[in-house]
């Protein structure tokens, strides 16, 4: 299984330029912050929280890439505990074997791949939804912004007396009266500056976060392919004469007693021949117990005969 390190490392690469980027545009990115700082702060949180979001996605593929290369190095249909949620339904579906190679039909593999897709696929909504938020932050300040200027404008407009004939005093109110849809062309452009390149930004790290996903989802395919059986079919036509689904089915079942019958088997050959060596042993301890208690009474009937022999 390939391991998300390379897609984290290019992540981490943009994110620095990035960083690097704004702080050589920090002046005029503070000017543009400070037009609507409300709004901007909750942009730039939004887009805080999606960044971490994507990277602890792309992290929790490395459990589960070692969980099932633990699973692989083992060859045991007993599940390793505590599976990533998004090899839950693969670890249910281990956890009901006993021993045994890995053998699934192709029914079974679909269903199984299909699962752990929707759960990447679901796991990714969030990240393409906060890309969207971001964009609808943008455009909210952009209208906001808008509606501000709009209405500012025409209340310069309506306030001008034009008939006093004073031409400094109606320059300085009309100076006055535009700092207000200055203001809110400030408020639109940097929601919009702020919204559309933090959507930017997420976007990229979703695509390499989707491309590390998909690199996992290849992979398992890849190794479960090889450990699929394909279903038979009988009848000469193409097309037509397959097995039915509960002959199937019970074609499988009668496969797996036979190859847990076969397995019981072999364990007790392996039991036997294990009791047989035992006794074995056993006996040849008793063989050289024997021979030693032999040697000791013919010594001892020599160490009397010697003692009666003195005593004549």
């Amino acid at each position: 299984m390939t391991r998300p390190t390379a897609y984290l490392f290019r992540m981490g690469v943009f994110v620095i330029a990035v960083l690097a980027a704004l702080g050589a545009l920090y002046v005029a990115l503070r000017d543009a912050f400070m037009a609507n700082p409300v709004l901007n702060g909750v942009i730039l949180g939004v887009l805080l929280i999606g960044i971490l979001y994507i990277f602890r996605q792309v992290f929790l593929l490395r459990p589960a890439a070692d969980w099932i290369e633990n699973f692989r190095r083992h060859q045991s249909w007993t599940s390793p505990e505590n599976p990533p949620r998004v090899l839950a339904s693969m670890a249910t579906l281990l956890r009901d074997r006993e021993g045994g190679a890995l053998r699934l039909t192709a029914a079974a593999m679909r269903s199984l791949l299909d699962g752990i897709g929707s759960r990447l696929d679901e796991s990714r909504e969030i990240a393409r939804y906060m890309v969207g938020l971001l964009v609808f932050l943008g455009l909210l300040g952009t209208f906001w912004g808008l509606l501000e200027t709009v209405s500012s404008v025409a209340g310069v407009v309506g306030s001008l007396a034009i008939g006093s004939g004073d031409i400094a005093s109606i320059f300085g109110d009309l100076k006055r009266g535009l700092q207000a849809p200055l203001s809110g062309m400030g408020t639109a452009f940097s929601s919009s500056l702020f919204g559309l390149g933090g959507s930017l930004i997420l976007g990229f790290l979703d695509l390499q976060a989707g491309q590390a996903q998909n690199r996992f989802y290849h992979d398992l395919e890849e190794w479960l392919s090889g450990e699929t059986r394909l279903a038979t079919s009988i009848g000469g036509a193409e097309g037509d004469g397959s097995v039915p689904a509960y002959i199937q089915a019970l074609l499988e079942q009668t496969a797996e007693s036979i190859d847990k019958l076969q397995r019981s088997l072999s364990s007790e050959d392996d039991r036997h021949a294990t009791t047989i060596a035992t006794m074995t042993a056993m006996t040849a301890r008793v063989g050289t117990l024997s021979e030693q208690m032999s040697s000791d009474i013919r010594l001892l009937a020599k160490t009397i005969a010697a003692l009666a022999d003195r005593g004549k």
